[in-house]
């Protein structure tokens, strides 16, 4: 990588993560004062909603979305034949779910949901512009504007959806923010994104681009699926209240993984596909990757696992106390994305979403068996099962790149065991101040200083050679 392209993807980087951050950032203390404002039973109902307009959303992006950035040449063609196909598809999505919607509320024994599915399936109309101009700044590497309008859209839709659960508006608060958010994400890039849909449509620009993105619609609805089928086995099985407890859980570590995760994901597709011939090339982007991601993600995860009691306390009350056991253990789940991540992002940069598909394929097999085999012990082993198929996929998801860059499995673990190891040593530091005295949010507060005072001090000691990396990148961005 040149150095002039080398200062693109980290400048870019910055803003992905500014974006991330800014836009999580807001979002999460959104999320904190309705947990304050809203009980449980209205979480665990968006959960449910959310399942099902998330998988008609697979559908409405199609696989297009990365389609159009890994492709090395495009025109308008090829823009606007994917924006009338997903609008298209957006459109009957809504149908089928406005049908639907009563038989869906059956199931769960729960009426109000008709309401709620309907109203919030309009944002797949959103979905489908949004995806296209993320695609448009994705392949012209401007995540700077991206970050205007994600920020600007959760600031908008989370005070709207604050003032209504202040008024005693219970689910539809949660409702309506998230329409909100697609909806004003898609009025602010339509003024800062210079692309616009023209009346023209090719289906043979269409099948080149599905003969990649079929592939990753199969795995998308695939991933999405599974993802979501606890929210639809937990919200059946037992109850909305169980429900939201495991979805306010999983919200922390999401809010912090996904952050760093995407910023790095989003900006690796576009820079990897640059290089997609040069395998060497990738090999050394793909490792730096996953270095640096480990070295954040570790430390974030085990310390937020270690001090999980004091901060629901601190944060939620202790309405929400319930929910320590599933945090805990969606952190170590959670730590293994940036993995994940670096290695099948590698493979669509590369043109092999043909394996993509075979790994998500085999790995939710995995993961379908064990929910069928933990179900009768109870949520706890359910997302126990989480974390040992996340490990296992670790290990499915790098096997390929063994062979396409010479980057083992075994490789791999070497180069993340001391960001892994002085996390831990970190983590049960850390873990320990809980047990003092204290009130929570002063024990929260040393819990946080102290983590954050041993990680550095190890990093430096070591002389870990990312730290250093992170510390000179640093440096570049201040002098530019």
């Amino acid at each position: 990588m040149n150095n002039e392209y080398k200062k693109i993807v980290i400048t870019n980087l910055f803003w992905k993560i500014m974006e991330r951050g800014g836009y999580q950032g807001v979002v999460f203390f959104v999320q904190i004062i309705l947990a304050r404002l809203l009980s449980p039973a209205d979480f665990g109902n968006i959960a449910i909603i959310t399942v099902f307009v998330n998988l008609a959303n697979v559908f409405v992006q199609s696989g297009f979305n990365i389609a159009l950035i890994q492709k090395k040449e495009i025109d308008d063609t090829d823009y606007s034949s994917v924006f009338f196909l997903s609008l298209s598809v957006a459109g009957a999505f809504i149908g089928l779910i406005y049908v639907f919607a009563p038989s869906i509320a059956s199931f769960y024994n729960q009426s109000s949901l008709v309401d709620y599915l309907r109203v919030v399936s309009i944002s797949l109309i959103f979905g489908a512009i949004n995806s296209i101009q993320i695609a448009v700044l994705s392949r012209e590497m401007k995540f700077r504007l991206l970050f205007f309008s994600s920020f600007g859209a959760a600031c908008i839709s989370g005070t709207m959806g604050i003032i209504i659960a202040y008024n005693g508006g219970g689910t539809w608060a949660l409702v309506l923010q998230q329409i909100g958010n697609n909806l004003f994400s898609c009025l602010i890039m339509w003024f800062t994104v210079k692309w616009r849909p023209k009346l023209l449509f090719s289906y043979k620009k269409l099948r080149d681009l599905f003969s990649f993105g079929w592939k990753l619609l199969c795995s998308g609805l695939i991933d999405t699926l599974y993802r979501n089928l606890y929210n639809l086995i937990i919200g059946k099985m037992y109850d909305s209240d169980i429900l939201g407890y495991y979805s306010k859980a999983d919200q922390f570590p999401q809010v912090i993984v996904s952050n760093i995760n995407g910023s790095i994901q989003s900006v690796m597709l576009p820079a990897f596909s640059r290089y997609q011939d040069n395998k060497k090339q990738i090999k050394s982007m793909m490792r730096r990757a996953v270095v640096t991601s480990s070295f954040f993600v570790f430390p974030l995860m085990v310390g937020l696992a270690a001090c999980a009691e004091n901060l629901v306390i601190v944060l939620l009350t202790d309405k929400w106390l319930d929910c320590v056991p599933f945090m805990r253990i969606l952190c170590f789940s959670y730590a293994l994305w940036p993995i994940h991540t670096a290695n099948l992002q590698t493979l669509n940069a590369m043109g092999r979403s043909d394996i993509y598909l075979k790994l998500e394929i085999i790995k939710k097999i995995i993961g379908i068996i064990s929910i069928i085999v933990c179900i009768p012990f109870g949520v706890n082993a359910l997302v126990w099962a989480l974390l040992v198929v996340g490990i296992i996929s670790t290990a499915i998801n790098a096997w390929p790149n063994k062979r396409l860059l010479n980057y083992s499995f075994s490789e791999q673990m070497k180069d993340i065991i001391p960001s892994f190891i002085i996390s831990l040593l970190m983590g049960s530091l850390v873990y320990l101040i809980s047990y003092l005295p204290i009130h929570p949010l002063f024990g929260l507060f040393i819990q946080i200083f102290i983590g954050v005072f041993i990680y550095i001090i190890c990093a430096v000691v070591l002389k870990m050679e990312c730290f250093n990396y992170v510390v000179n990148i640093m440096r570049e961005m201040k002098k530019k």
